[in-house]
């Protein structure tokens, strides 16, 4: 099972163009059964390079068989009578059952810019059974407002753990109260805004509550010892002159032994980040 994670800014290279065929070609390349991306806008005037694409549809075009979940952080007018949105899109080749879209945390901070953040959780049936994969995207500027949002996405791995070991009773005459799966086991992805080390990396870390999978990085899984290869940063764009990692595929400890590798796809310049790719085994390995 491969799942592919990237900020694409919009389908904007390092180059400064906007080519979602470009983006498309990628992700073709990657051969994923799950796509998650952030940085998906629709009908957005004035982001640079744009020309107001509906990245969302586009990419959903692009992928038939895939299904499509967006989330949009930010969902406001475009100053001609519709709405502008930018956000994260899951595509899933495997089933997919329940979806959800949790606004992140967004406390004031006067001090720097901000938008709103938003993670898209979807379960889906891997080949040894359910899986919820979630893809975000963090605050770049504000330290307090990633940490608030790091803490809410420790606070749903919690959430889901509930559910998981309980069935709800259903209500038999109304099917939108039915119990519906929603499993522990969990992979989420995304651009962090954080570098290995960094207090909002290590509270992904923090004991969970009891009954609870806690996170594991894939990275040091697969590579204890070694430092993180770097997503951003590699051919230049919009950012200074020093590679770093600050996108993530953190795993739930019960499948940790699942991780097959994890790779940064270094070579392409479509964004101003690079993909990363984990592979799951459909058995875990010994």
């Amino acid at each position: 099972m491969r799942i592919v994670s990237w900020n694409i800014q919009w389908g904007r290279g390092a180059d400064g163009r906007v080519d979602l065929a470009r983006t498309v070609a990628v992700l073709r390349e990657a051969a994923a059964d799950v796509i998650c991306l952030q940085e998906v806008a629709s009908n957005f005037p004035g982001l640079p390079g744009g020309a107001r694409e509906d990245a969302p549809a586009l990419l959903a075009e692009a992928f038939p068989g895939f299904e499509a979940v967006y989330g949009a952080a930010l969902d406001v007018p475009d100053g001609e009578g519709g709405r502008a949105r930018f956000g994260n899109l899951l595509l899933s080749r495997l089933p997919v059952g329940q979806a959800f879209r949790h606004l992140l945390p967004f406390p004031a901070d006067p001090a720097v810019p901000g938008m709103p953040r938003v993670c898209v959780e979807a379960v889906v049936s891997a080949p040894w059974g359910g899986l919820r994969i979630l893809t975000t995207h963090l605050e770049y500027y504000s330290a307090p407002q990633r940490a608030a949002q790091v803490a809410a996405l420790c606070a749903l791995q919690e959430e889901a753990a509930g559910h998981a070991r309980m069935t709800p009773p259903g209500k038999e005459s109304n099917p939108t109260f039915a119990a519906r799966p929603r499993p522990a086991s969990a992979v989420v992805c995304g651009d962090f805004n954080c570098e290995p080390g960094s207090a909002e990396y290590l509270r992904m870390f923090q004991a969970p509550a009891a009954g609870t999978p806690s996170w594991r990085d894939a990275w040091r899984v697969l590579h204890p010892d070694a430092a993180h290869a770097p997503t951003v940063g590699l051919h230049g764009a919009e950012w200074p002159d020093r590679a770093y990692c600050c996108d993530f595929a953190f795993v739930t400890d019960d499948i940790a032994a699942r991780v097959r590798s994890l790779q940064v796809l270094a070579g392409t310049a479509a964004s101003d980040h690079q993909p990363i790719v984990l592979e799951l085994d459909d058995a875990p390995s010994c």
